[in-house]
C-alpha cells in the first residue's frame, strides 16, 4: 500500500496515541461495511485504515514505520501471528537463528539496502505558511562511476561464492535433546552477498559506492512544524554493490519570529496602542504574510483584548484550511510627559473625579504654571 498510514487516518507524524485511536474511531465508523452495505470501495478504505492503525498503535512497529515504510513495518497476519511473530517461519528464525519450518534458508543472497541517513532543513515562518521548494547540499555515499557500482574492476565479473553456493547464508546441523536443528547464518566469506568479487574497482575498493557529494529538491508541504520530519524515499545512501539506496530524512527546523509565534495553526502578535488610541479608538496597519491588513480597534479597547483575523494563520497538513491571526492588543502608558501633556491629564483626571498623585514636586510646578501663566 503506498499511501501513507498517518494520512489515511489524517493524523500529523507526531500524533499522540490518543489522538491515533480517536482518528481511527472516526474512519471505522464511517467506513465500517456495516454501515456501508454492498460497497466494495468503503470495504477496501475500511481495511486501509485498519492495516495503518494497526501499524501505529504499536510503539515498535510505528517506530519501524516512522524508519523504514511500510516494508519495516509489517501488518495484517503476518505481524500478528503468534503472539507478533511473521507467523511460522518468522517463530523459527527468532529461535533457530535463521532458516524456516522446513529447513529452508532465510536469505537469498544479493545486496542489501543502504542504510538511512538524517539532515537538517532550516525554514522560515513564511516558508512553512506558504510552502516551500529548496535545494540541500548534503554528504553521503554515492554510487561509484568508475564501476557502476558493482565493485568490481572494468571487465570483470563478481563470482558465485564457493563457500555458500550463492545463497549467501551457511548452515550446519547440530543435536539437541529434541532432535536435529538446522541454523542458518550469513556466509563469512561473500558477507551474505552470494558472490565475491575477484578483482575489485580500485576507486572504491570492491565496495561499490564512494563518498561525495549530493543536491536534492525537497517539497515542504505548508504546515509543517519544528521537529518533523520529510522522508525522502530512496535518496539516501547508496548501498553495496549495487543494492538499493535507502531514505533520507529531512529534519525541520523553524527559525524564530520578530513579531511571530505559532500556537498550533494560529499566528499570535501583539498590536501596540498609546491608552490615547484605545480609549478614543484609531486604526492600525498590521503586516501579515498575506499582505497589509488595517484593523479597527474600538473606543474603550482594554489591555490584553484579543482579535482574530480568519484564516491568516497556519495551513494545516491534514485538511489544508488555515488557522488564524491572533492580534493581543498592547495599551502602552506613557513614561515621559511634557509639562502640557500632564497638565491635560490632569485636568482629565479631575473631570472624572479620580485621584492622581504625581510622583515630582518640579512637576507640579510646572503644571501650575501652565495653568497661571
Amino acid at each position: 500500500m503506498s499511501t501513507d498510514f498517518y494520512e489515511l487516518l489524517g493524523v500529523d507524524r507526531s500524533a499522540t496515541d490518543d489522538e491515533i485511536k480517536k482518528a481511527y474511531r472516526r474512519l471505522a465508523r464511517q467506513y465500517h461495511p456495516d454501515a456501508n452495505p454492498g460497497d466494495a470501495e468503503a470495504e477496501a478504505r475500511f481495511k486501509e485504515i485498519s492495516v495503518a492503525y494497526e501499524t501505529l498503535r504499536d510503539p515498535e512497529r510505528r517506530r519501524r514505520y516512522d524508519m523504514f515504510g511500510p516494508d519495516g513495518a509489517p501488518s495484517g497476519a503476518n505481524a500478528a501471528g503468534f503472539g507478533g511473530f511473521g507467523g511460522l517461519n518468522d517463530l523459527f528464525d527468532a529461535f533457530f537463528g535463521g532458516g524456516d519450518a522446513f529447513g529452508r534458508g532465510a536469505g537469498g543472497g544479493g545486496p542489501a539496502r543502504g542504510a538511512d541517513a538524517e539532515t537538517v532543513l532550516e525554514l522560515t515562518l513564511e516558508e512553512v505558511v506558504r510552502g516551500a521548494r529548496r535545494t540541500i547540499d548534503v554528504r553521503l555515499p554515492v554510487t561509484c562511476d568508475a564501476c557502476d557500482g558493482s565493485g568490481c574492476a572494468p571487465g570483470t565479473h563478481p563470482q558465485s561464492c564457493e563457500t555458500c553456493g550463492g545463497s549467501g547464508e551457511v548452515r550446519q546441523v547440530r543435536r539437541s535433546l529434541i532432535g536435529q536443528i538446522v541454523t542458518a547464518g550469513p556466509c563469512p566469506q561473500c558477507g551474505g552477498l552470494g558472490a565475491v568479487i575477484p578483482d575489485p574497482c580500485t576507486e572504491c575498493r570492491g565496495d561499490g559506492r564512494v563518498l561525495g557529494p549530493r543536491t536534492l529538491e525537497v517539497e515542504v508541504p505548508a504546515g509543517i512544524d519544528d521537529g518533523q520530519r520529510l522522508r525522502l524515499s530512496g535518496r539516501g545512501p547508496a548501498a553495496p554493490r549495487g543494492g538499493p539506496p535507502g531514505d533520507l530524512y529531512v529534519t525541520v527546523r523553524v527559525a524564530p519570529h520578530p513579531d511571530l509565534e505559532r500556537h498550533g495553526g494560529d499566528l499570535h502578535r501583539a498590536v501596540r496602542v498609546s491608552m490615547v488610541q484605545a480609549a478614543l479608538g484609531t486604526e492600525v496597519d498590521v503586516d501579515t504574510f498575506d499582505g497589509p491588513q488595517s484593523v479597527a480597534i474600538a473606543a474603550g479597547t482594554q489591555h490584553g483584548l484579543q482579535q482574530r483575523l480568519r484564516g491568516l494563520g497556519v495551513p494545516s497538513l491534514r485538511n489544508g484550511r488555515r488557522g488564524d491571526l491572533v492580534l493581543h492588543v498592547v495599551v502602552e502608558v506613557p513614561t515621559q510627559l511634557s509639562a502640557e501633556e500632564t497638565a491635560l491629564l490632569v485636568q482629565l483626571a479631575e473631570l472624572r473625579g479620580e485621584r492622581v498623585e504625581p510622583a515630582r514636586d518640579g512637576l507640579f510646578s510646572r503644571i501650575k504654571s501652565a495653568f497661571n501663566p
